[in-house]
């Protein structure tokens, strides 16, 4: 049994709504504290469930987790840090990832660390091979065992070179998180540099740790023998703030992110701009408004930072689903990232997708058999209809295209929503939708006679 969200669609947001740490930076800064020696203070952390994850696992291996009852500011203290039990490891973390980024912390704290549920069930195939090999890298030992993977550092962690075959934000968090107490110096190339990543080095800088970002994406970690606890406030999430700006948009309406930042969201404001929506900044966040008229097509290629996000891409397509011709949306991040626009051709969008690379240049996944480019022709009417929510980015799009959309419509799996965006009900409400919720009663199974 789950919640049922049922929106009336066809009204303007308008409103104010605050976005809080970003969703990317947030739990990776939870988890760096277990790698200092005194207590941790993060500010900004948003009410999320990947936060609440987060800390169920610090709690697991013995961090002292606080929370202010006032501010939602979190104290961590690593003191007590300990192995945890694989079986509660995996009923905490669900589905989450963050797991396999515990690793270097825990090996240099307590001396070794345990992933459960080799093979994928939660964390993934792909994911988690490829952490182990930058793992290996280090120096550790890789021991498949009962119900999981041990990974311990017997003659310790040392400084290694690293090149990654693309500039994956996890592996990069993997490497910081592991290289900074690592024995001498580590050389990352191709790394990730996104504004998440930059506010992960200035949180472990804090700590002790010596980080230099270079050129062409190469960072250099010198490696410590002892950190500190940090103090630190993280950005806000651009995610959130650029779903709102598209939900603002789609609407017609008109929102002020309180908290969003310009220097984080270069690419979306271009973009917005080029297909006829409108923002004003301020010092203290963004107005995204509707300013008239038809909305603009146009050719867009999603990319690592500082190109246009891929979480981006999916409020943009129900955007594009209302501009005055036809648009085309090359994904070259994720190969499996349209699945979401089945809801929204069964609202009425005109979306077709395609295996091939329909962008200026072939990508990673050309010939691949991935569907992976979109084309979008617009504008259409959006009808309300029945939505089961896929994940977290292309969910919120889907709430977007239902309050938008003439009619009614039923959205279950809403509780994705929760990993990534803080009480999204709630300032749905502020704004002016026109929604209830209602749980879903299950199934009941009847005998004839």
């Amino acid at each position: 049994m789950g919640s049922v969200l049922t929106i009336r669609g066809g009204i303007p947001l308008t409103g104010k709504v605050s976005v809080r740490g970003a969703k990317n930076l947030v739990p990776k800064a939870m988890v760096a504290s277990l790698l200092g020696n005194t207590p941790s203070v993060l500010r900004n952390v948003p009410e999320i469930k990947d936060v609440d994850v987060v800390t169920s696992l610090l709690q697991l291996h013995g961090v002292e987790v606080t929370k202010d009852p006032v501010t939602g500011d979190l104290t961590m203290d690593p003191l007590n840090a300990k192995m945890a039990q694989s079986k509660d490891i995996d009923a905490h973390a669900g589905d989450s990832r963050i797991p396999i980024l515990f690793c270097g912390p825990l090996m240099h704290s307590i001396g070794e660390a345990f992933i459960p549920d080799l093979g994928g069930c939660k964390i993934g195939d792909r994911p988690i091979d490829y952490h182990l090999e930058v793992l290996r890298n280090f120096g550790a030992v890789v021991e498949k065992r009962t119900g999981g993977i041990s990974i311990s550092a017997p003659k310790g962690l040392h400084g290694a070179k690293v090149a990654l075959p693309y500039p994956s934000v996890g592996a990069t968090e993997q490497v910081l998180l592991t290289a900074i107490r690592a024995e001498g110096i580590t050389e990352l190339s191709n790394a990730a540099v996104e504004p998440e990543i930059m506010d992960l080095i200035a949180v472990l800088q804090k700590m002790g740790a010596i980080i230099t970002v270079q050129t062409d994406r190469v960072i250099r970690i010198e490696g410590v023998k002892e950190l500190t606890g940090y103090n630190h406030k993280a950005i806000s999430d651009r995610n959130e703030t650029a779903s709102w700006a598209c939900a603002a948009l789609v609407t017609k309406g008109d929102i002020y992110v309180e908290g969003a930042r310009q220097v984080d969201l270069t690419a979306f404001l271009n973009t917005l701009r080029k297909i006829g929506g409108a923002f004003d900044v301020d010092d203290d966040g963004i107005r995204f408004y509707h300013p008239g008229g038809a909305l603009s097509p146009l050719v867009l290629e999603t990319d690592v930072h500082p190109g246009f996000m891929t979480d981006w891409q999916q409020p943009l397509v129900v955007a594009l689903t209302q501009a005055a011709g036809v648009s085309i949306v090359h994904e070259t991040v994720y190969e499996n990232r349209f699945g979401f626009t089945d809801a929204l051709m069964r609202m009425g969008a005109s979306i077709q997708v395609h295996r091939e690379c329909l962008g200026s240049i072939p990508c990673r996944f050309g010939q691949m058999n991935f569907l992976h480019s979109a084309v979008i022709s617009g504008p259409t009417e959006l009808r309300g209809t029945d939505i089961d929510i896929p994940d977290l980015r292309g969910g919120f799009s889907h709430l977007i295209a239902a309050l938008a959309a003439d009619g009614v419509s039923r959205v279950t799996g809403i509780e994705l929503i929760n990993r990534g965006y803080e009480r999204f009900q709630d300032k749905l409400e502020g704004l002016g939708a026109d929604f209830d919720i209602t749980e879903d009663a299950p199934a009941v199974a009847v005998t004839l006679p």
